[in-house]
């Protein structure tokens, strides 16, 4: 299934300036890739360090990225290292000319890890990542330290950029690239093997799409 792709509007005011200005007023758009279904997503399970590969319908979900994603170029393809993120990259024709990129890795939800949100509530029942980060794991100002890392990556690039990666470290790119605190990301809503575009108002940075299957 293709995409009509949302692109981010342009100012007429800044057809006229010089190339060189208008540049570094807008840069390329950014998509944003949640990798495929796993055993663990689908349950609910928070999975950061555990290396799990796609389940037959994650796998399924990254082919049809290919027809989603193929209409474009890209300057720069961004890759988790962990094995459903560049599965995903891989099946969605880009494994040659990714990246892997270490401050793509989820967050990382140490004594939580493996433990859906119900469980770990029944013990800490105010708990929330976005706030409260994970015992053992990263707070959030560590994700957000990783995900402005990023960001410097991206600004460095000349031209569009597509990223593969997992739920919660995208979000927080996203809620990152508009300007907003970590816990934005919490209102971002990001399914397995779904996409976004992070992209342009004028100068300002603006949420072009969002959560869109392939």
């Amino acid at each position: 299934m293709s995409v009509d792709w949302p692109r981010s509007p342009r100012s007429s005011a800044l057809a006229g300036r010089p190339r060189e200005r208008r540049r570094r007023l807008v840069s390329g758009e950014v998509v944003v890739v949640r990798h495929g279904e796993t055993e663990w997503s689908a349950a609910g399970r928070h999975t950061s360090r555990t290396d799990l590969g796609l389940t037959a319908a994650g796998r399924e979900r990254a082919r049809a990225l290919a027809g989603a994603l193929g209409g474009r170029s890209f300057a720069l393809v961004l890759s988790s290292p962990l094995r459903r993120a560049r599965e995903t990259c891989e099946l969605a024709g880009f494994g040659a000319c990714a990246e892997l990129c270490e401050e793509l890795r989820e967050w990382d939800y140490g004594d939580y890890e493996g433990r859906t949100t119900a469980e770990i509530r029944a013990q800490r029942p105010d708990w929330l990542l976005w706030r409260d980060g994970c015992p053992g794991g990263e707070r959030p100002s560590q994700v957000a330290a990783r995900a402005e890392r990023v960001l410097e990556r991206i600004r460095a690039a000349d031209g569009d950029v597509v990223i593969f990666a997992h739920g919660h470290i995208l979000r927080v790119l996203a809620a990152l690239w508009l300007e907003l605190g970590v816990e934005a990301g919490g209102r971002l809503l990001l399914g397995a093997g779904h996409f976004g575009v992070l992209g342009h108002e004028r100068e300002t940075r603006a949420l072009a799409a969002w959560n869109l299957a392939p």
